[in-house]
């Protein structure tokens, strides 16, 4: 049970990654909680490399340091997909407020 939760959060620190790595590696300031307000202010591009390499190693550790994380388990990769799809809805709906991302699309 425990390396089940794990592999959730192993999940949400892997897909919070993305986010702020790849507008880090675009040269994109993007919210993270080093802003100001934290998770609504701007951070910069290097804020955002950083704290994205953090939850990689984070999430690495989680998934492949706790546990023996297997492809072929469903109840691993069903919690790991679950940890990361959860933290995907939440990014939308949070960072959607800022970037348009919650209108509907115009016809």
């Amino acid at each position: 049970m425990l390396d089940l939760l794990s592999h959730f959060f192993g999940g949400a620190f892997l897909a919070n990654a993305i986010p702020h790595f790849v507008s880090g590696m675009m040269g994109r300031p993007f919210q993270s909680p080093f802003a100001r307000p934290p998770g609504q202010g701007l951070s910069s591009s290097t804020v955002n490399v950083l704290w994205g390499s953090v939850n990689i190693v984070v999430g690495y550790l989680l998934v492949c340091r706790v546990g023996d994380f297997g492809l072929q388990n469903a109840n691993d990769v069903i919690a790991l997909g679950a940890g990361a799809f959860l933290v995907a809805l939440f990014s939308a709906r949070h960072f959607g407020r800022f970037h348009g991302g919650n209108q509907p699309a115009q016809p």
